[in-house]
């Protein structure tokens, strides 16, 4: 009898245990979710909710995964993500896009995202409940985010500092124009100055800049420049606007410059056999350049630019252009370019504050180099490739390049007696007294090394050597006077250059110099170089000098420049014609140049 109530209470008691751990083990059999979700509400600016709005899923690499509609009460799913860093733009008719980046997908866990469209800007708000299968503005979740003792992970991200009282109210509107900034520049000087070679730049005298911020995330600029050319009176014209928009990891932006420069009489009547004409030369350049993170050590920029040239016959040329940029190290660089078309300066970038303000007035007044063969207009036009490695180490910079470019229609600035050749091959420089020549197609391969040493915080020198191709002439004088005589003439070759440079601050005045010098052995040698090189310490020939003082008592606002070039004329090419008359061939002209810069 004992035995028996024994069994009988040991198999309660082995009953009452199965049916506590039946719960858990089934529980434990439930598969471990791998993926995680990412969800939310689409509204406007007035809290009502946005039915058939595009929402886009991308990964960290900027691919596009999955693209769907919000339903009619403004919701959407982005369901069974793998576990990463993701990030969402939402775009709908009428509203700006918006978009959210560095979302992070977690196992068994749903997203939340509250998607505010406006006009101009939007605002997010995120979250993390657990996916369920319940409508997506559950009162459970709600229920779980008021509650102070959450039973499951939660994170809303409000503010990088949630403690602070002003991250608590909502962020106020952006004024419609803000973070705006301005350059006046008034200069004048002796002649043109021409850009390497690349460009004509008209010294137009009146120069100036405007940026502005709308909304906080879009930036508009308008600059112009506009006056009389220094050396023949005649009326000049520039206009640029520049549109961007930061949108993910790149920063497009689109631009329009149109260009006008009426020609003096003795052109028109050259062109037109009508000395009352007066012809314009007339250039528009529509462009577009982005940026895009290819991971976390390669950078690439790429662009484009469609140009249209009026000067007798109508010309239209495309120019892309791209730069690969490898950064190994924190303190090593490697950039892979190619341009094409026209020259790319900004690509080098500017040693200026203001430096975007800067780019634009530097560019702005840079006509296409034009010339003239057998009776046609034709624009100087590059192609390059280059590769460039750069190392810092301690206080100095090491910088070393090969290249190959090609140049077709070369123009070369010609000094000498007038009505030389005719107007079939020649043509009058439209910004100087000299003429331009056009001495055909030029193709060169070449190498260049440098090394910046750091003298103090203020002062620097850099030594650079070249080897590249240049120019020359088997004669000094012409037998017949005709320009095919003048182009068979000149022969290809190879020069090497030593160029030292130095870049100083006086800290107390706020002096900024800096001053080079090229050296080649060979006096008999044009100098086109790397025309259409991108990098900072590409060598100018001869020597030259640029200063910038801010004027006493107004900090930086207003700055006094003086720019010299080529001050030894060297580079100069001379000959003689059949008559005895001399006359030179330039690359890079002689000039002077000084003004005012307005910084406001």
């Amino acid at each position: 009898m004992f035995r028996t109530k024994t069994q009988k209470t040991l198999a309660t008691c082995a009953l009452g245990v199965a049916c506590l751990i039946a719960p858990s083990l089934l529980h434990a059999a439930e598969p471990v979710k791998l993926t995680g979700a990412i969800a939310g509400v689409v509204k406007d600016y007035l809290g009502i909710p946005q039915m058939g709005a595009a929402v886009f899923l991308y990964n960290h690499q900027n691919r596009m995964l999955e693209r769907v509609l919000t339903d009619e009460h403004g919701e959407f799913k982005l369901l069974g993500l793998i576990p990463d860093i993701y990030f969402v733009k939402v775009t709908f008719a009428a509203f700006a896009p918006t978009i959210r980046q560095d979302i992070k997908v977690q196992p068994g866990l749903r997203s939340i995202l509250n998607v505010r469209l406006d006009t101009i800007f939007s605002s997010l708000q995120l979250s993390y409940p657990t996916v369920e299968n319940g409508p997506l503005m559950s009162d459970d979740w709600k229920w779980v985010l008021r509650s102070s003792s959450a039973t499951r992970p939660v994170l809303r991200l409000l503010d990088p500092d949630p403690l602070s009282a002003a991250a608590a109210e909502p962020r106020p509107r952006s004024a419609m124009f803000s973070e705006t900034r301005g350059m006046l520049k008034l200069s004048g000087g002796e002649g043109a100055s021409l850009s390497e070679g690349v460009a004509n730049q008209a010294d137009m005298g009146t120069a100036f800049a405007l940026s502005t911020s709308l909304y906080g995330s879009n930036m508009l600029q308008f600059s112009g420049n506009l006056g009389y050319g220094s050396s023949n009176g005649v009326p000049v014209t520039a206009f640029r606007t520049s549109y961007s928009r930061g949108l993910g990891s790149g920063t497009p932006e689109i631009s329009l410059t149109m260009r006008q420069l009426f020609l003096p009489g003795r052109v028109g009547a050259a062109y037109t056999g009508n000395l009352s004409a007066l012809p314009a030369f007339r250039s528009m350049s529509a462009s577009f350049d982005d940026q895009t993170q290819l991971g976390e050590s390669i950078t690439v920029r790429y662009g484009m630019s469609m140009d249209s040239v009026s000067f007798v016959n109508h010309s239209n040329y495309y120019s892309p252009y791209a730069r690969v940029t490898y950064t190994p190290s924190q303190n090593s660089t490697v950039e892979f370019t190619y341009t094409s078309g026209n020259a790319r300066p900004d690509l080098g970038g500017a040693d200026a504050d203001d430096e975007d303000l800067q780019r634009d007035l530097n560019s702005l007044g840079l006509f296409p180099r034009l010339s003239m063969m057998n009776g046609r207009s034709e624009i100087q036009r590059g192609e390059e490739y280059e590769v460039t490695y750069s190392r810092k180490s301690g206080s100095r910079t090491f910088y070393a390049s090969a290249y190959h470019q090609a140049v077709r229609n070369l123009a070369l600035s010609l000094m000498g007696p007038g009505g030389l050749f005719g107007a079939s091959d020649i043509v009058p420089d439209l910004f100087s007294n000299s003429s331009i020549f056009d001495v055909g197609n030029f193709e060169s391969n070449g190498v260049a090394t440098a090394l910046t040493q750091n003298l103090g915080e203020n002062v620097s020198v850099t030594a650079i050597y070249s080897s590249a191709g240049g120019l020359t002439v088997n004669g000094k004088e012409l037998v017949s006077n005709s320009p095919d005589e003048l182009r068979s003439m000149i022969r290809q070759g190879r020069r090497q250059s030593v160029t030292t440079r130095v870049a100083g601050l006086i800290p107390r005045l706020g002096t900024r110099v800096i001053a080079s010098y090229q050296w080649s052995g060979d006096r008999d040698w044009l100098t086109p170089d790397n025309l259409y090189s991108t990098q900072s310490f590409r060598p100018l020939p001869g020597m030259n000098i640029h200063f910038r003082q801010p004027i006493p008592g107004f900090g930086k606002r207003i700055e006094a420049t003086a720019d010299l070039r080529n001050l030894l004329a060297q580079g100069y090419l001379p000959l003689s014609t059949s008559e005895g008359q001399s006359l030179l061939l330039v690359q890079n002209p002689r000039s002077f140049r000084g003004g005012l810069a307005f910084i406001f």
